[in-house]
């Protein structure tokens, strides 16, 4: 199944860096203040403050303080906040061909729910997914491939961190290479996870079909839909 469109992202440890988060780092950049830049922007400061901590705890120190001068100081860049625009820049240059992301399904049955999130068992093992609000149990989990994160085995995240993500081990089926884009197979328990790389994570990851890999995604990447389909669904 595929889907129409894409949205770049960038996944930091548990963070996901969207275009949005480019948009503030950069009105930031030009005002000299995140107070100038929320003013610019339309957008709460309290929100983009809060926004700004939540992704400096992931990847590190994104903003500074200035003191003095005739402005009377404001607020800077860091280096590698430049460098995580930069990074976002050419991921989003290599994607912008792209006009298909795949989309794996896999139908369960919701055995656990937590307020939005409930843990579906698949054929995949468990997955932790958004489901719906009904009393119905058997649904479809869709996952897009620009959401599925590759690791190789000794590679993968620690223990604290897997723990807040489904992670799955399994092995690299197919490796389909265009415009600098690949799109992965992974085989887990006989079926088929499909991620989305740039060519520059691929050859990192050095992958190749039959490889032992760790697929990973966030618990709100995964979107479970009532499954219609089958009769018995209560």
């Amino acid at each position: 199944m595929t889907e129409r469109g894409f949205e770049a992202t960038l996944s930091i440890g548990d963070a996901t860096v969207t275009a949005k988060d480019i948009e503030l780092l950069r009105a930031i950049d030009r005002t000299g203040s995140l107070s100038a830049a929320a003013a610019s922007l339309g957008r709460s400061y309290a929100h983009l403050q809060r926004r700004v901590v939540e992704l400096e705890s992931e990847i590190g120190s994104l903003t500074t303080r200035q003191r003095g001068g005739a402005d009377g100081g404001g607020t800077a860049l860091t280096d590698r906040a430049h460098q995580l625009c930069a990074r976002f820049d050419r991921l989003h240059a290599e994607l912008t061909g792209v006009t298909t992301v795949d989309e794996s399904v896999f139908h369960g049955t919701v055995t656990v729910r937590s307020g939005q999130i409930g843990t579906v068992e698949t054929d995949i093992g468990p997955i932790r997914a958004l489901v719906p609000e009904t009393e119905r149990t058997r649904v479809r989990v869709g996952v897009r491939s620009d959401a599925v994160v590759l690791d190789t085995p000794d590679g993968a995240a620690n223990e604290n961190e897997t723990s807040r993500r489904n992670s799955y081990d399994g092995k690299v089926s197919s490796v389909d290479t265009q415009d600098g884009i690949v799109r992965i197979g992974v085989s887990i328990n006989g079926h088929e996870l499909r991620a989305l790389l740039t060519a520059e994570s691929c050859t990192r990851l050095d992958l190749a079909v039959g490889d032992p890999v760790c697929a990973s995604f966030k618990a709100t990447a995964a979107r479970a839909v009532t499954d219609r389909s089958t009769a018995d669904n209560r």
